[in-house]
């Protein structure tokens, strides 16, 4: 018997599926009589079954440790603190094989100061396919939950979302965005999905990747970095105990927030809070000559600078955080470049 194509696709099917244990006996025979015609095909090339579509399995989701310490020392400017939690808690949880429950991340700070780009790091060293990954899910509050009167479908649906996706693969990662435009109670719907269970109806969550994202708890952080720069500390000196309590507790409390008096918070079910601190002057001009080598650009420092004069900072008086952090950046560029 000469294999075909479809023969080929259709035992990738069986392969990529786990369905060769679960199908029944006469297709098992069937599938087996193929497999067999099918073995000098497939001695030479044994990985092309895994090259047709991604699959979950190593071959498209294998953790690259040294790939995510060297982007976030290299891409992500200004955030000391975030670096270290993130590289630490990932290749933690990336390193066991049966974790006691998911990862679940909180990134908090101002707009602009790097926590989407986090995320995306994070799946680029996690997926083969980066955020362009079929297990990889993200969830903009403004756009998947902007009627609070479908609060009730919006919760069922999430919950059959999450539960689908983990169903077909283990290692899932979903990013909330938005979070502190989210519906309070929302997120509350998936609370058993992040907690310490085995399974639930058949399915382990153990090895979800859930991340947060708002900004939420800025003002917290911004005022514990502005004691610092006043205090005239070294910003490099700030660490997590001085941030995380604070954090934690104006998160909880904020009624705008998406976790406001969530039991996510209450169940310390949120493995970390993670603070973003505000970008000065220097930072953004990192972020613009980081622009500038991405667009293929010899990085012009002069060019850079201006880019960071531009930009509104504070406070007014000493112009010491940029308001908008580096979100404006390649858009800035378009103009001096």
């Amino acid at each position: 018997m000469k294999p075909t194509r479809r023969h080929v696709l259709l035992l990738w099917m069986l392969v990529c599926s786990g369905l060769t244990e679960a199908i029944e006996p006469i297709s098992t025979s069937i599938a087996v009589g193929m497999a067999a015609a099918l073995t000098g095909f497939l001695a030479s090339y044994q990985n092309i079954l895994y090259y047709f579509h991604e699959c979950c399995r190593p071959q498209w989701i294998s953790f690259n440790r040294t790939g995510l310490k060297t982007d976030l020392e290299n891409k992500l400017f200004g955030q000391h603190v975030a670096s270290r939690i993130i590289v630490k808690a990932v290749t933690g949880f990336m390193s066991n094989n049966n974790p006691k429950k998911p990862l679940v991340l909180s990134l908090h700070g101002w707009t602009g100061t790097g926590k989407n780009f986090v995320s995306q790091l994070i799946a680029k060293n996690v997926y083969k396919k980066g955020m362009d990954s079929n297990f990889v899910h993200v969830f903009t509050s403004e756009l998947h939950f902007p009627h609070s009167s479908q609060f009730d479908t919006y919760k069922s649906q999430l919950q059959q979302w999450i539960k689908g996706n983990v169903s077909d693969c283990a290692r899932s990662m979903f990013v909330f965005d938005e979070m502190d435009k989210m519906h309070p109670g929302l997120i509350d719907s998936i609370k058993p999905y992040l907690d310490y269970y085995d399974k639930l109806d058949g399915v382990s969550y153990r090895k979800a990747i859930f991340i947060f994202l708002s900004n939420a708890g800025g003002e917290s952080i911004i005022e514990t970095a502005l004691e610092f720069w006043k205090a005239g500390k070294n910003r490099e000196d700030i660490k997590l105990s001085d941030l995380e309590t604070a954090l934690s507790l104006s998160v909880f409390n904020n009624r705008k927030s998406g976790l406001w008096h969530t039991s996510l918070i209450d169940k310390h079910l949120v493995d970390f809070f993670i603070p973003f601190l505000p970008l000065e002057y220097q930072h953004v001009v990192q972020c613009a000559m980081a622009e500038m080598k991405a667009r293929g650009l010899e990085p012009d420092l002069s060019v850079a600078n201006q880019v960071a004069r531009d930009l509104v900072y504070f406070p007014k008086s000493e112009r010491v955080f940029a308001v908008k952090g580096c979100k404006t950046i390649d858009t800035k560029l378009d103009y001096y470049t």
